[in-house]
Protein backbone atom coordinates (compact mmCIF):
# COMPACT_ATOMS: atom_id res chain seq x y z
CA UNK A 1 0.00 0.00 0.00
CA UNK A 2 2.84 2.15 0.61
CA UNK A 3 3.91 2.29 -3.29
CA UNK A 4 0.35 3.05 -3.98
CA UNK A 5 -0.03 6.04 -1.35
CA UNK A 6 3.42 7.16 -2.78
CA UNK A 7 2.95 7.31 -6.76
CA UNK A 8 -0.65 8.93 -5.93
CA UNK A 9 1.01 12.02 -3.40
CA UNK A 10 3.42 12.19 -6.24
CA UNK A 11 0.53 13.08 -9.03
CA UNK A 12 -0.31 9.76 -10.45
CA UNK A 13 -3.64 10.17 -12.45
CA UNK A 14 -4.40 6.17 -11.98
CA UNK A 15 -2.44 3.78 -10.47
CA UNK A 16 -2.33 0.46 -13.27
CA UNK A 17 -2.51 -3.00 -10.95
CA UNK A 18 -1.85 -6.27 -12.68
CA UNK A 19 -2.59 -9.54 -10.95
CA UNK A 20 0.36 -11.51 -12.20
CA UNK A 21 -0.96 -14.30 -10.37
CA UNK A 22 -4.43 -14.16 -12.11
CA UNK A 23 -3.13 -14.15 -15.45
CA UNK A 24 -1.03 -17.41 -14.97
CA UNK A 25 -4.18 -19.27 -13.48
CA UNK A 26 -6.83 -17.12 -15.52
CA UNK A 27 -9.01 -15.85 -12.68
CA UNK A 28 -7.67 -13.00 -10.18
CA UNK A 29 -5.58 -14.50 -6.97
CA UNK A 30 -5.30 -11.32 -4.81
CA UNK A 31 -8.49 -9.98 -3.77
CA UNK A 32 -7.61 -8.64 -0.27
CA UNK A 33 -4.57 -7.20 -2.04
CA UNK A 34 -6.41 -5.54 -4.61
CA UNK A 35 -9.15 -4.50 -1.96
CA UNK A 36 -6.42 -2.87 0.23
CA UNK A 37 -4.69 -1.02 -2.90
CA UNK A 38 -8.43 0.53 -3.90
CA UNK A 39 -9.26 1.78 -0.33
CA UNK A 40 -5.57 2.83 0.21
CA UNK A 41 -5.97 5.87 -2.76
CA UNK A 42 -8.58 8.26 -4.15
CA UNK A 43 -6.85 8.04 -8.16
CA UNK A 44 -8.79 5.88 -9.89
CA UNK A 45 -6.86 2.11 -9.86
CA UNK A 46 -7.74 -0.47 -13.05
CA UNK A 47 -6.94 -3.83 -12.97
CA UNK A 48 -5.70 -6.66 -15.41
CA UNK A 49 -4.57 -10.58 -14.54
CA UNK A 50 -7.17 -13.43 -15.14
CA UNK A 51 -10.08 -11.25 -15.76
CA UNK A 52 -11.88 -14.04 -18.11
CA UNK A 53 -15.47 -14.42 -17.30
CA UNK A 54 -17.96 -11.22 -15.97
CA UNK A 55 -18.03 -12.33 -12.81
CA UNK A 56 -14.51 -11.44 -12.02
CA UNK A 57 -15.27 -7.96 -14.07
CA UNK A 58 -18.09 -7.11 -11.67
CA UNK A 59 -16.26 -8.61 -8.76
CA UNK A 60 -13.55 -6.15 -9.99
CA UNK A 61 -15.90 -3.12 -10.55
CA UNK A 62 -17.70 -3.74 -6.81
CA UNK A 63 -14.47 -3.43 -5.47
CA UNK A 64 -14.08 0.04 -5.92
CA UNK A 65 -11.67 -1.15 -9.40
CA UNK A 66 -12.51 1.76 -12.20
CA UNK A 67 -11.29 -0.01 -15.21
CA UNK A 68 -10.88 -3.82 -16.31
CA UNK A 69 -8.24 -4.38 -18.52
CA UNK A 70 -9.08 -7.63 -20.60
CA UNK A 71 -6.29 -9.29 -22.42
CA UNK A 72 -6.67 -13.04 -22.95
CA UNK A 73 -9.93 -12.83 -23.24
CA UNK A 74 -10.22 -10.39 -26.05
CA UNK A 75 -8.78 -13.29 -28.54
CA UNK A 76 -10.40 -16.75 -26.93
CA UNK A 77 -13.87 -15.01 -25.77
CA UNK A 78 -15.13 -12.35 -28.27
CA UNK A 79 -18.24 -12.81 -26.78
CA UNK A 80 -17.61 -11.72 -23.68
CA UNK A 81 -15.37 -9.12 -24.40
CA UNK A 82 -18.71 -7.31 -26.69
CA UNK A 83 -20.68 -8.29 -23.63
CA UNK A 84 -18.67 -6.48 -21.32
CA UNK A 85 -18.59 -3.70 -23.47
CA UNK A 86 -22.56 -3.32 -23.64
CA UNK A 87 -22.53 -3.47 -19.71
CA UNK A 88 -19.81 -1.57 -18.53
CA UNK A 89 -18.57 0.79 -21.67
CA UNK A 90 -15.04 2.67 -20.88
CA UNK A 91 -14.50 0.56 -18.09
CA UNK A 92 -13.88 -1.88 -20.00
CA UNK A 93 -9.85 -1.59 -21.58
CA UNK A 94 -7.98 -4.14 -23.64
CA UNK A 95 -4.37 -5.12 -23.12
CA UNK A 96 -2.93 -6.12 -26.71
CA UNK A 97 0.65 -7.71 -25.77
CA UNK A 98 3.13 -8.19 -27.79
CA UNK A 99 5.50 -10.39 -29.03
CA UNK A 100 7.57 -10.99 -32.55
CA UNK A 101 4.89 -9.28 -33.85
CA UNK A 102 2.21 -11.60 -32.68
CA UNK A 103 -0.33 -10.97 -29.90
CA UNK A 104 0.63 -13.03 -26.70
CA UNK A 105 -1.97 -14.13 -24.08
CA UNK A 106 -2.43 -16.16 -21.00
CA UNK A 107 0.14 -13.87 -19.07
CA UNK A 108 2.65 -13.96 -22.19
CA UNK A 109 2.91 -17.68 -22.11
CA UNK A 110 1.49 -18.62 -24.97
CA UNK A 111 1.83 -16.63 -28.72
CA UNK A 112 -0.77 -16.50 -31.27
CA UNK A 113 -0.85 -16.15 -35.10
CA UNK A 114 -2.71 -12.94 -35.00
CA UNK A 115 -0.91 -9.23 -35.48
CA UNK A 116 -1.52 -6.39 -32.82
CA UNK A 117 -3.21 -4.28 -35.39
CA UNK A 118 -5.71 -6.89 -36.39
CA UNK A 119 -7.02 -7.72 -33.12
CA UNK A 120 -6.93 -3.86 -32.14
CA UNK A 121 -9.56 -3.71 -35.28
CA UNK A 122 -11.46 -6.87 -33.88
CA UNK A 123 -11.75 -4.94 -30.20
CA UNK A 124 -13.26 -2.04 -32.24
CA UNK A 125 -15.83 -4.09 -33.78
CA UNK A 126 -16.95 -5.07 -30.44
CA UNK A 127 -17.15 -1.84 -28.56
CA UNK A 128 -13.38 -1.15 -26.90
CA UNK A 129 -12.93 2.45 -26.50
CA UNK A 130 -9.31 2.00 -25.65
CA UNK A 131 -6.04 0.20 -26.02
CA UNK A 132 -3.31 -0.87 -24.35
CA UNK A 133 -0.24 -1.88 -25.93
CA UNK A 134 2.96 -3.93 -24.43
CA UNK A 135 5.78 -4.83 -26.25
CA UNK A 136 6.83 -7.57 -24.34
CA UNK A 137 10.34 -8.14 -24.97
CA UNK A 138 10.54 -4.26 -23.92
CA UNK A 139 8.75 -4.79 -20.59
CA UNK A 140 11.39 -4.14 -17.99
CA UNK A 141 14.07 -3.36 -19.74
CA UNK A 142 14.37 -0.08 -19.54
CA UNK A 143 15.94 -0.11 -23.41
CA UNK A 144 12.93 2.21 -24.98
CA UNK A 145 9.36 1.30 -26.53
CA UNK A 146 8.82 0.06 -29.43
CA UNK A 147 8.44 3.17 -31.04
CA UNK A 148 7.91 1.56 -34.60
CA UNK A 149 5.00 -0.87 -33.38
CA UNK A 150 3.10 1.93 -31.79
CA UNK A 151 3.42 4.39 -34.92
CA UNK A 152 2.19 1.23 -37.10
CA UNK A 153 -0.74 0.79 -34.70
CA UNK A 154 -1.23 4.46 -34.46
CA UNK A 155 -1.92 4.34 -38.10
CA UNK A 156 -4.13 1.68 -37.99
CA UNK A 157 -6.97 2.57 -35.30
CA UNK A 158 -8.48 5.85 -34.27
CA UNK A 159 -8.96 4.06 -30.63
CA UNK A 160 -7.02 5.81 -27.71
CA UNK A 161 -3.45 3.87 -27.06
CA UNK A 162 -1.46 4.07 -23.87
CA UNK A 163 1.86 2.74 -24.51
CA UNK A 164 3.67 0.41 -21.78
CA UNK A 165 7.11 -1.61 -21.52
CA UNK A 166 10.62 -0.18 -21.78
CA UNK A 167 10.20 3.67 -20.41
CA UNK A 168 13.35 4.38 -18.77
CA UNK A 169 14.09 8.65 -19.76
CA UNK A 170 11.85 11.64 -20.64
CA UNK A 171 13.09 11.65 -24.43
CA UNK A 172 11.06 8.19 -24.34
CA UNK A 173 7.92 9.65 -22.80
CA UNK A 174 8.36 13.20 -25.21
CA UNK A 175 8.80 10.81 -28.53
CA UNK A 176 5.65 8.90 -27.44
CA UNK A 177 3.40 12.09 -26.78
CA UNK A 178 4.58 13.44 -30.49
CA UNK A 179 3.28 9.79 -31.82
CA UNK A 180 -0.06 10.51 -30.40
CA UNK A 181 -0.36 7.97 -27.69
CA UNK A 182 -3.26 8.82 -24.89
CA UNK A 183 -1.17 7.95 -21.90
CA UNK A 184 1.87 5.33 -20.53
CA UNK A 185 2.34 3.00 -18.04
CA UNK A 186 5.24 3.40 -15.79
CA UNK A 187 6.42 0.59 -13.56
CA UNK A 188 10.46 -0.24 -13.45
CA UNK A 189 12.22 3.25 -14.10
CA UNK A 190 9.81 4.74 -10.76
CA UNK A 191 11.42 1.96 -9.13
CA UNK A 192 14.39 2.02 -10.25
CA UNK A 193 14.57 5.52 -10.51
CA UNK A 194 16.11 6.46 -14.06
CA UNK A 195 12.96 8.75 -14.07
CA UNK A 196 12.29 11.17 -11.20
CA UNK A 197 8.85 10.11 -10.42
CA UNK A 198 7.30 13.60 -8.69
CA UNK A 199 8.97 15.72 -11.93
CA UNK A 200 7.28 13.33 -14.45
CA UNK A 201 4.09 13.04 -12.74
CA UNK A 202 3.90 16.84 -12.59
CA UNK A 203 4.30 17.82 -15.44
CA UNK A 204 1.80 18.46 -18.53
CA UNK A 205 1.70 16.28 -21.08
Amino acid sequence: MDFARKWESLGAPRLHVVDLDGAAKGAPQNWPVIREIVAAVKAPVELGGGLRDIEAIVRALDTGVQRVVLGTAAIEDPALVKEACRRFGPAVVVGVDARNGMASVKGWTDNTQMRPEDLVARMADLGVQRIIYTDISRDGTLEGPNFQALAQLKKTTTLPIIASGGVASVQHLEKLAALGMEGVIIGKAFYAGTLDAGEVLARKW
